[in-house]
């Protein structure tokens, strides 16, 4: 079975969180990792701890609510490693709040930075990932809710992604291209200010997940990707995962 060793990520939102989380996972398995996120020196010290562990890793800047960074960031990526075979797309700017409350400055940071900026990327990755490419992009269990209260504009962005998705691996399967969308919880920076701005409220969802635990970004979220870009889950295109321990139910 072919393995993703010298294979090239490029890696949104990676200089923090879930999207470190993935970056260690995939350069653990020899990838070769673009490291890409707004701000340089959180995107350097995800590189240097790669770096540490043996595995290979460039930071690049990019603002992804720009599209002329984004193409500009996928050309540097391409001319530093020589190609490009996974994208993962995992930068988000959050827009939480009630429907009469959430601006619409809001609002459309969270369209920009999620299913426009996701859009622009996929595409601009496209020629790249032609043969044996795999994308994975960010849902969120938000769309299926109990109750959707104050969470009704991130869904909405992240359902948007959903359908994007989709789309994407109906269209580019006769090209090799693979597309799949997770929804995972983990104790990332977002969610540990979750945690502190609504201790209440994240304390009565946390007792929902089964597991009983919240995902780690590296282990929980980072392995699985590695599995969703490699050849074991080479027949999987189109599909939205839960990486939550069972919390949602999607139906």
């Amino acid at each position: 079975m072919k393995t993703i060793k010298d294979k090239v990520a490029l890696i949104t939102g990676a200089g923090q969180g879930v999207g470190q989380g993935i970056a260690y996972a995939l350069a653990a398995q020899g990838v070769k990792v673009a490291v890409v996120g707004r701000t340089l020196s959180k995107l350097e010290d995800t590189c240097a701890e790669i770096r540490r562990r043996g595995g290979i890793a460039e930071a690049f800047v990019c603002d992804v609510m720009i599209k002329e960074q984004i193409d500009r960031c996928v050309e540097q990526v391409v001319a530093r490693f020589g190609s490009l075979n996974i994208l993962v797309n995992n930068a988000q700017v959050v827009p939480l709040g009630r429907l009469l409350e959430v601006s619409d400055e809001a609002f459309m940071q969270g369209i920009d930075s999620g299913p426009l900026a996701t859009l622009r990327m996929m595409r601009a990755c496209y020629p790249y990932l032609k043969g044996d490419g795999a994308v994975v992009n960010f849902a969120s269990s938000a769309a299926v809710r109990w109750d959707a209260s104050g969470y009704g504009a991130y869904a909405a962005v992240k359902e948007a992604i959903r359908a994007l998705t989709r789309a994407a691996a109906c269209e580019w399967g006769a090209d090799g291209i693979r597309v799949n969308a997770v929804a995972p919880h983990a104790m990332s920076p977002g969610m540990e200010g979750w945690v502190a701005a609504r201790p209440e409220e994240a304390a009565a969802f946390f007792k929902t997940i089964p597991l009983g635990r919240v995902g780690d970004c590296e282990q929980d979220i980072g392995r699985a990707i590695v599995f969703l870009v490699g050849a074991d889950a080479g027949y999987l295109t189109g599909a939205t995962i839960p990486l939550d321990g069972g919390q949602a139910y999607w139906g």
